[in-house]
């Protein structure tokens, strides 16, 4: 399903959705109607086409056709600052235990020589809702339950809605400017591009999404892709919108222009000041970030291991996580860009069990700092 949990976009909240069991929908062929809430058949013998209508209890129905689907019945309704009500949708790969017909997802990132998409839509007006283009990634090659990252392509924007998180930045990619935003709706972290105007066909390279949202520490090339999804998010109305094509296809075989191990920013390097404070108990750190290359860091990780009896218990300008002795520092929205010779900051504080002593290696992006 397309949402586990959902964060309320405006407000920050927490949605709960009722994805805890999937209805895969049998064997049904294409031209078919789907009322089902979590329904779905099959087309061209590859994608699956699921109705997920996961954020209401009213009707919605969708005729499956060869190439896609068309949302032909839409009751339900929901505020514009919460989360959609659905997410029909056409997908290639695995999710929540239903995978397209002869997949070769999840692949683990490292080892795709090229992921290509394409993708047309039909609009309606006088809608809310969004169009959107998500793929999602795993640290594990997860063909069940939550997966860790979203990227959300937002090909259409209609209505007073927006992502989850805040804004970041923007890129250019696949020949189009993108307004990139980050955040978490407390079960998966999602960073989203959302095009300035609307599109209705999109043919472009699923990597360069990928590739940008590694760049910004968010995932690592030993991720795993598991699913690539394109539908509709309606918030209010909606009857009309469809899909009218979609393609996907993801090669193995690696990419020897994409290294395994990318250095923090595309070239730059990076070093590492950490300051203790310890006591009978307990310990604060500040870490220091500095950029010792010559290109721009945009989005930042820092992983590395504390020694035994050292567990965090807060941070402050960092989301920092911890399992077992691997810590996982992410930067926040605002020191998320470090340009070349600049730094970024952030700290937290521990309990202590036994004498203290400090991490020794760390690394940004993937690659290996040095200490200063």
């Amino acid at each position: 399903m397309k949402r586990q949990l959902r964060a309320l976009a405006a407000a920050g909240l927490l949605v709960a959705s009722s994805l805890v069991a999937v209805a895969l929908g049998g064997n049904a062929s294409a031209d078919t109607q789907i009322c089902e809430q979590y329904g779905s058949t099959t087309i061209q013998g590859r994608y699956v086409v699921q109705n997920n209508r996961w954020g209401t209890t009213a009707q919605q129905c969708i005729n499956v056709t060869n190439n896609g689907f068309e949302i032909t019945t839409l009751n339900g309704s929901s505020p514009t600052n919460g989360a959609p009500t659905a997410y029909p949708s056409v997908f290639f790969g695995c999710h929540y235990t239903n995978c397209s017909p002869g997949t070769n997802l999840p692949i683990q990132v490292s080892q795709i020589s090229s992921a290509t998409s394409s993708i047309s839509y039909r609009y309606v007006s006088g809608a809310t809702y969004n169009a959107s283009y998500d793929i999602w990634l795993d640290p594990s090659p997860k063909r069940d339950g939550v997966n860790q990252m979203e990227i959300m392509i937002w090909l259409n924007r209609q209505g007073p809605i927006q992502p989850i998180g805040s804004v970041v930045g923007s890129t250019n990619l696949a020949g189009r400017n993108w307004e990139v935003w980050r955040g978490s709706n407390g079960s998966n972290n999602v960073i989203s591009y959302v095009a300035s105007s609307a599109i209705s066909s999109l043919n472009f390279s699923v990597l360069d999404f990928i590739y940008d949202t590694r760049n910004r520490g968010a995932i690592t090339n030993s991720w795993y892709l598991t699913s690539i999804q394109a539908g509709f998010e309606p918030w209010q109305g909606g009857v009309g919108l469809a899909v009218t094509s979609f393609s996907a296809n993801v090669n193995g075989g690696g990419n020897p222009t994409n290294p395994t191990t990318p250095p923090p920013g595309g070239g730059s390097g990076c070093a590492v000041k950490y300051t203790p404070n310890s006591w009978n108990n307990g310990f604060t750190a500040d870490v220091q970030i500095t950029n010792t290359g010559s290109s721009a860091i945009n989005g930042w990780t820092l992983n590395y291991n504390l020694p035994s009896g050292q567990t965090v218990t807060n941070a402050w300008n960092a989301t920092v996580s911890q399992s077992g002795s691997a810590v996982t520092a992410r930067n926040v929205g605002h020191n998320g860009s470090i340009a070349p010779g600049g730094t970024a900051s952030f700290g937290y504080q521990g309990t202590l069990n036994g004498s203290y002593s400090s991490p020794t290696n760390f690394t940004l992006n993937g690659a290996t700092c040095s200490r200063s």
